[in-house]
């Protein structure tokens, strides 16, 4: 069953096919509101992508107010492993009402990465890019 860009099935949920697609022919961003648009689009889908924020990292620092706008080898390299990323999800396991949940996480002075699984299987990745003023 298709539900809000996703399909639901009885193993888990993946990315609606459809979703993929839209994103293998995205063009690369030229202009902030290219950015920011492309940057809602996969973060709808952030769940499914281990390291998300490590990934749009540098996409991120183009959209502080005052940088000036300079696409980079980071962007041309973040923008291929997040359309990568993006249309080679795995399929996320639904919670079951029983069992335990581990959590993994991995903190650094730079971010903030966890994986919720349930009996070995993946249910949702999250990440944190820390921003300048969170690191003191």
């Amino acid at each position: 069953m298709a539900f809000l860009g996703h399909i639901v099935l009885g193993e888990g949920i993946k990315v609606d096919p459809r979703k993929i697609k839209v994103v293998q022919s995205w063009p690369r961003p030229t202009t902030s509101t290219e950015i920011s648009s492309f940057l809602v689009l996969a973060g709808y889908f952030q769940w499914f992508i281990e390291g998300f924020s490590s990934i749009t990292a540098p996409w991120t620092r183009l959209m502080k107010k005052g940088s000036p706008f300079r696409g980079s080898d980071d962007c041309e390299a973040s923008f291929r492993k997040l359309k990568t990323t993006l249309t080679t999800t795995p399929m996320l396991v639904l919670t079951t009402g029983s069992g335990m949940y581990i959590v993994y996480c991995d903190a650094s002075r730079d971010g903030l990465r966890c994986i919720l699984m349930q009996k070995g299987q993946v249910i949702a990745y999250a990440s944190r890019q820390m921003k300048p003023h969170d690191k003191n």
